[in-house]
């Protein structure tokens, strides 16, 4: 897992986001897959594609979805050992009432110094208070994702499943 790689993607959604961009794209990797669809799944994302170099076509102003008959998006999702150094995912950013959903996304470990932390530090994460070095989540809407052996949650996931893990990255 790195999280050199991770937060390049962090910074990345965040300049996007503030530059008003629909569409984006970062490197294809199984951890940025799951940090990601954790993303949508928390209302941050409207769409996580995982595809070729170039973009997907736009089929209608809502759907990003490629059409099942064409052959030569069959053949371009076919993943071999020439091509998997240039998959990416594509993610459509949501914004409301002509705002970013996502504000900030910052790194909470470091490749330096990466943090771990037990279901009860996580409890106190969630509460708003301060837990080791790491604050709480005191704004409305605020996620911190955690890496566990079941794979990317949700800190407030990780307090109901009673389990704990790697912080990876604060969302707001």
């Amino acid at each position: 897992m790195s999280l050199v790689n991770l937060s390049h993607v962090c910074s990345h959604l965040q300049n996007a986001s503030k530059a008003r961009l629909g569409l984006t794209s970062v490197r294809s990797t199984n951890l940025h897959l799951r940090l990601l669809l954790g993303l949508r799944a928390s209302g941050f994302l409207s769409t996580v594609i995982r595809g070729g170099p170039d973009p997907p076509r736009l089929l209608s102003p809502t759907s990003l979805m490629p059409e099942p008959d064409d052959a030569e998006a069959e053949a371009d999702a076919a993943v071999t050992q020439a091509n998997v150094a240039s998959r990416r995912l594509w993610l459509g950013l949501k914004y409301w009432n002509s705002e970013p959903v996502l504000r900030q996304m910052s790194m909470v470990s470091k490749p330096t110094k990466r943090i771990h932390m037990d279901c009860r530090g996580l409890g106190l994460l969630v509460r708003g208070k301060e837990s080791g070095y790491v604050k709480g989540l005191t704004n409305p809407g605020e996620c911190l994702f955690v890496s566990t052996d079941r794979g990317v949650m949700e800190a407030r996931e990780c307090v109901e499943r009673q389990i704990g893990g790697l912080l990876l990255c604060r969302v707001l």
